[in-house]
């Protein structure tokens, strides 16, 4: 019988000797189609996304019931501030929220994570003044740590051939909690006016109008923060020793070359440190500024597109109702979800995940432009081509976040992931954040210059949109983007 490799029996040693190690870790990352990992990637993903924007279809009028804009033009400049509110927080503890997880672990930043969704987010509904839904928004993003560490657990716990996969099941969740949250939104705001036979307007959803898509959003977010205790730890770390990513390959090509003293040695702590400064890694830092671009873009045009369905048509919108705009977002869902686990793979497999991420972003300046001329358009057909339109938008966007997210995980080490995503989420929240403000902005001093000469109304709003898109497509070339 032949005798086993010295990787072999190396790895075998660690994961039986290491103090504190769980041989069912290693075991649970070498098995087969990882199935239940991709399912609770998803809804812990959905859990996070679905709150950050499940306001905007109904933010409009909560501003308005709030009565702080004097005229009807300055509701999308208040608007900014509770959707930039999340992100501000965000911006503040997303670095600490990684350097916690890389040193206690994956899952209790995720769990508490997921209990802040119910908490904060039951508050937001509950809001009965501007201040109280910029406060409850801030915290919310501020406590909920988890978009980060759950980066670093998918490109942990799948293997190598199920990466893009599982980073696919991330931006797929995500984007999908960016379309359903404001569908639920738009379909379940103001019950009491939409379904009067259920909700009257003396009960607790009358009088608080905006509160039932909160509390359905929370009391999903309760089912995932409790079967988030189930979740496998996936951090590698040994009483201070961290298992280097090579000896995988050791292992499974059989190797036994002269390197494995080598790999030993960073085991056991005596040879080079695994540790590198992330600053300096321009991989890593130029992904991380493409994707704070494409971010900015996509929240902003997230905020811009529901303030721009609902507003009235004399002040350039659709006059769309909370219902239509969710109904338009579901669709949008529905083909976004079709996409990535159909097609996506085999399109980044065949042309590569940073050629999928351009011509998106190409195909995306040409699909925003048509936006302000839809206003010429009534009834069946613009329907089908709004909701054709957001289908591809949302699906070029997806597509991009997908190849980031992808590029940011391999420029760094697994030892490193978390404080790397924590890096990436705090400069991410900063544009995000900057995004509803400024889209708020543009939006009310668009509405006043209904007449300009020079790209009139919301011609503007959509036209700075692409200018933005531009200069993201610009920046994944050479030499700006770098790749390992």
């Amino acid at each position: 019988m032949a005798e086993p490799c010295t990787a072999s029996l190396l790895k075998k040693n660690y994961y039986e000797n290491c103090p504190g190690c769980k041989v069912d870790q290693y075991k649970e990352l070498h098995r087969g189609f990882p199935i239940r990992e991709l399912v609770s990637t998803w809804v812990v993903v959905l859990c996070t996304a679905l709150p950050i924007s499940s306001l905007f279809p109904f933010l409009y009028f909560m501003i308005r019931d709030f009565h702080i804009a004097k005229r009807e033009e300055d509701i999308g400049y208040y608007a900014g501030y509770v959707g930039s509110s999340f992100m501000l927080g965000r911006v503040l503890t997303s670095v600490f929220w990684g350097i916690v997880a890389d040193r206690y672990g994956r899952k209790p930043v995720i769990i508490i994570g997921s209990i802040t969704v119910v908490i904060f987010n039951t508050l937001f509904g509950l809001s009965v003044n501007f201040w109280m839904a910029v406060t409850t928004r801030f915290l919310l993003g501020s406590l909920n740590g988890l978009l980060g560490p759950i980066k670093a657990y998918a490109g942990e716990v799948f293997r190598e051939e199920y990466q893009a996969l599982g980073i696919s099941a991330i931006t797929t969740a995500w984007g999908m909690g960016l379309i359903i949250g404001p569908a639920l939104g738009g379909f379940l705001a103001q019950p009491a006016e939409k379904y009067p036979n259920i909700f009257s307007k003396e009960s607790l959803f009358g009088r608080f109008p905006y509160f039932l898509p909160c509390l359905c959003i929370s009391l999903f977010a309760l089912a995932v923060s409790i079967g988030c205790f189930w979740l496998p730890e996936t951090l590698h770390m040994h009483g201070g020793k961290t298992l280097p990513d090579d000896l995988d390959e050791g292992l499974e090509t059989g190797s036994c070359n002269s390197n494995i003293n080598e790999k030993t040695e960073q085991i056991e702590g005596t040879g080079p440190t695994a540790k590198e400064n992330l600053i300096k890694n321009w991989p890593l830092m130029s992904a991380i500024i493409v994707y704070c671009i494409f971010s900015l873009h996509d929240m902003a045009y997230t905020e811009i597109f529901s303030l721009w369905a609902v507003s009235p048509r004399n002040l350039g919108g659709l006059s769309y109702s909370t219902n239509d705009v969710g109904e338009v977002l579901s669709f949008s869902g529905f083909g976004l979800l079709v996409f990535q686990f159909s097609l996506y793979p085999y399109v980044e497999r065949y042309i590569g995940p940073t050629m999928v991420m351009r011509i998106a972003g190409v195909l995306s300046i040409p699909l925003l432009a048509s936006y302000p001329f839809m206003t010429f358009l009534s009834g069946f057909s613009l329907t089908i081509l709004l909701n054709c339109a957001s289908l591809f938008k949302n699906v070029f966007s997806v597509s991009i976040i997908t190849t980031l997210f992808i590029l940011q995980n391999r420029a760094v080490e697994q030892n490193q992931r978390g404080a790397a995503n924590g890096i990436s989420m705090t400069a991410m929240s900063l544009f995000k954040a900057a995004a509803p403000a400024g889209g708020g902005a543009i939006f009310s001093w668009a509405q006043k210059r209904q007449h300009a000469v020079f790209l009139p109304g919301d011609q503007m709003v959509f036209f700075v949109l692409n200018v933005i898109e531009a200069i993201g497509v610009l920046m994944t070339f050479k030499p700006f983007l770098a790749q390992k």
